[in-house]
């Protein structure tokens, strides 16, 4: 009984450090292509958010958690995870683009980067991570909704029901009024970290 016991221990033991060895070398095959897709998909909300920037480069010294630290003293429940310095073709920035999370969404986390050009103006927002319900939350992801922001100069943007009738107001997607409020409070944090940290309009 004893020796079936140790024989079993035995067999389980070589099968747990052969699977942790195959689990390892499937995490190293695996490392580089995911980090390489992830920075991809940033790069593409970069663009998306930034057309005519030639170029992006991380923000020198950015700190995520004073970043975070700052946008929630100011009453916001999102977190700032990037800044990234748009240049232009000679090299001089042009704006910057701020990653942001909205922990106020209606299912999980919003992810997204936002546009904001030297002046202030809000090129635009682009999805990089998003669970909402389907059909409702997930218009977020729609031109419909997505292009209220854009090329607006406003301190902030503010959710209403009805058809907007001042530039900082943006209709709320039909059925998702959390989740339309959770992009615009992203937006809204994005543009006060700006304001604050970055140098505000000039």
């Amino acid at each position: 009984m004893n020796k079936k016991i140790v024989h079993d221990a035995l067999i389980l033991t070589a099968f747990t450090l052969v699977l942790g060895t195959v689990l390892g070398l499937v995490y190293e095959i695996t490392k580089e292509p995911i980090a390489a897709a992830n920075l991809a998909a940033a790069q593409a909300a970069y663009q998306e958010v930034f057309s005519d920037a030639d170029s992006f480069s991380a923000l020198e010294g950015f700190d995520k958690d004073a970043a975070t630290a700052a946008v929630v003293a100011e009453g916001y429940e999102d977190s700032i995870d990037d800044i990234q310095e748009a240049k232009d073709a000679s090299g001089n920035v042009i704006g910057y683009v701020v990653t942001v999370t909205a922990k106020d969404a209606s299912q999980d986390n919003i992810t997204f980067s936002v546009g904001i050009q030297n002046d202030g103006t809000v090129n635009g927002y682009s999805i990089t991570s998003i669970a909402e319900t389907p059909g409702l939350g997930m218009k977020a992801e729609d031109e419909e909704f997505y292009g209220q922001f854009e090329g607006k100069q406003v301190e902030s943007f503010e959710v209403v029901k009805s058809a907007p009738s001042a530039d900082n107001q943006i209709e709320s997607i039909s059925g998702a009024t959390i989740t339309s409020k959770a992009i615009a409070n992203g937006v809204n944090a994005a543009l006060s970290y700006f304001n604050s940290d970055l140098g505000g309009a000039q």
